[in-house]
């Protein structure tokens, strides 16, 4: 099992062009570092979250085609985040697996359950109302997890379970999610694969 736990991504198509450099779990060995530029400002602020709970290191990138619209660049980050994480977490040996967080940001309260399941399932409900927060559709923002937790390669279940600000739902459901996977990830100290069929 790696101490360390890092990956770069970089991925190029014709409507976007992406990199990514993530490090989990950084807070115990260096100080953490989150450059975030995605050219959607809201976008960017829940990539903030998502870093800045989980614990990450992230500095990521898009030059994305939104003369277009909003769609690419957001699931397209995503995709690119879920293929950096599941590359710097490696095999999932001697972790947690399960993690599940609540967190509230006033009035709105989000819960997120994570399995490191290295089977791609996602059910994400934020109950969003507004048509777009700052530059990003709201359509896309259960986009942009259900497109990270793909390619990541694993089982989450995201529900927002009150509020009336969208902002402040969006924003817990990240931090939630965050939350939930530095549980998941956090080293037990064996080199067990915590499962019964013995591998993931």
């Amino acid at each position: 099992m790696s101490l360390e736990r890092t990956a770069v991504v970089e991925r190029k198509t014709n409507e976007t062009d992406i990199k990514v450099r993530l490090e989990l779990g950084t807070l115990t060995t260096t100080e953490q570092t989150i450059e975030i530029n995605t050219g959607i400002g809201f976008l960017d602020h829940m990539y903030h979250a998502l870093a800045k709970h989980g614990k990450w290191s992230l500095h990521l990138s898009c030059t994305g085609d939104l003369h277009i619209d909003d769609h690419h660049t957001a699931e397209d980050t995503a995709i690119a985040l879920g293929m950096a994480f599941k590359q710097a977490l490696g095999e999932p040996r001697g972790i947690k697996r399960f993690g599940h967080a609540y967190c509230p940001l006033d009035e709105a309260l989000a819960r997120a359950v994570v399995d490191i399941s290295g089977r791609p399932f996602a059910v994400v409900d934020l109950g969003l109302k507004r048509e777009r927060i700052g530059a990003l559709s709201c359509e896309m923002i259960p986009h942009v997890l259900q497109s990270f937790i793909t390619a990541a390669g694993i089982t989450v279940h995201v529900d927002v379970l009150r509020g009336d600000n969208d902002h402040h739902r969006a924003e817990s459901a990240f931090k939630a999610l965050a939350v939930a996977i530095r549980e998941a990830v956090e080293r037990t100290g064996s080199n067990d694969i915590p499962s019964t069929k013995g591998v993931l």
